[in-house]
């Protein structure tokens, strides 16, 4: 990890600190960063990797009917990774905030995005691990919303009602049960 390399910080630290702060509530990551006094080093686009079940779910979901879109705090290419990763037909939006030039919680890219899908809040259903930066901002449009457990935010827990999904899912073809 770039942001412990040359610290006495050891990644077990990190990643316990993560974790502790993550079930507080907090943005484990921010806090980490803060608590060590490290710098935040920049994302790297090619860690991240579809889920094992993704293409299946988004090709039964489109072929349900469902209109797809992603809204996303990324880098400047999250079309072009979604198109290399051969699920980029699936999306008839990509609202990234590199693109959009706001980035979520913000409501602001939520508004884009559903104004791109031409789309009503209460006709669109949020899919997110984050509930400050997924859930919250959906809720508070009035968009249904589904919390999947992944990543460091699976420890997170609801701080208030519009941080309570309407639904869980462990699995992203667990939305075929949903939707």
């Amino acid at each position: 990890m770039d942001m412990i390399r040359g610290t006495s910080v050891t990644l077990d630290e990190f990643i316990e600190k993560r974790i502790a702060f993550a079930e507080e509530g907090y943005n484990g990551d921010e806090k980490t960063i803060e608590l060590f006094g490290l710098t935040k080093t920049p994302w790297h686009s090619e860690d991240e990797i579809p889920y094992n079940d993704c293409e299946e779910t988004l090709r039964i979901l489109c072929e349900k009917g469902y209109k797809l879109g992603v809204i996303a705090n990324q880098l400047p290419g999250a079309k072009e990774r979604l198109e290399a990763w051969g699920i980029g037909k699936y999306f008839e939006v990509t609202a990234s905030s590199a693109e959009i030039g706001v980035s979520k919680p913000d409501p602001r890219i939520f508004k884009t995005a559903l104004e791109m899908a031409g789309c009503k809040p209460e006709n669109a259903v949020m899919i997110g691990d984050r509930l400050d930066n997924d859930i919250r901002p959906a809720k508070e449009l009035g968009m249904r919303t589904v919390r999947i457990r992944k990543g460091l935010a699976v420890y997170m827990k609801p701080s208030c009602d519009e941080e309570t999904p309407d639904y869980e899912i462990d699995t992203l073809s667990e939305l075929l049960t949903i939707l």
